[in-house]
């Protein structure tokens, strides 16, 4: 007996969650994540580091991305589905930054040296005086906040693995005609 794409994909066809509807979940827990690491920036007061930073690119990237999919998901359905596929490979790719700098945060390897590594000494005082002028990079190995044991750097990797399914899931998902979104 053969496999067929109903059987690799048990709820294709029965379920109202398409691309649409994952679009849609993806496009807000995007947001509720930059809402979560702004509000511990500006309200906790805790500053990101560089990597931090640039782990928020998929998400800033992903709200308007995903809310363009879900409009187009029963306009345009292959154009959703396009932008499904760059989100998952977004997220997967977001997803392995994070556990690269969790990994830098453990221990387990080093990290870019403009975070992690020593910064140049400065060797006249017109250097020092400009070293002291400059703002201090917050370091990336180590980590500012852990939530039961994992940092915020963890988290993100989790967050975004889960995204990068949840992408996948709706871009193999056929919606049924009557729940196109």
């Amino acid at each position: 007996m053969h496999a067929t794409s109903s059987d690799l994909l048990p709820l294709q066809g029965r379920t109202s969650f398409g691309p649409g509807t994952a679009s849609l979940a993806i496009a807000a827990l995007s947001a509720l994540a930059l809402g979560g690491a702004l509000g511990i920036e500006y309200i906790g007061g805790i500053r990101p580091c560089p990597l931090c930073l640039d782990q928020r690119i998929a998400y800033y990237a992903a709200v308007p991305v995903a809310l363009v999919a879900a409009w187009l998901a029963s306009r345009m359905p292959l154009a959703a589905r396009v932008l499904l596929a760059l989100l998952a490979l977004g997220f997967a790719a977001n997803a392995a930054l994070g556990v690269y700098h969790a990994g830098i945060e453990w221990g387990w390897w080093p990290g870019p040296d403009e975070c992690s590594g020593m910064a140049p000494l400065a060797t006249t005082p017109g250097e020092l005086m400009n070293s002291l002028n400059s703002p201090s990079v917050v370091r990336c190995d180590t980590a500012a906040l852990r939530i039961f044991g994992l940092s915020l750097a963890g988290y993100s990797a989790l967050l975004s693995a889960f995204l990068a399914i949840l992408a996948l899931v709706g871009l193999l998902q056929r919606p049924t005609r009557a729940a196109a979104v």
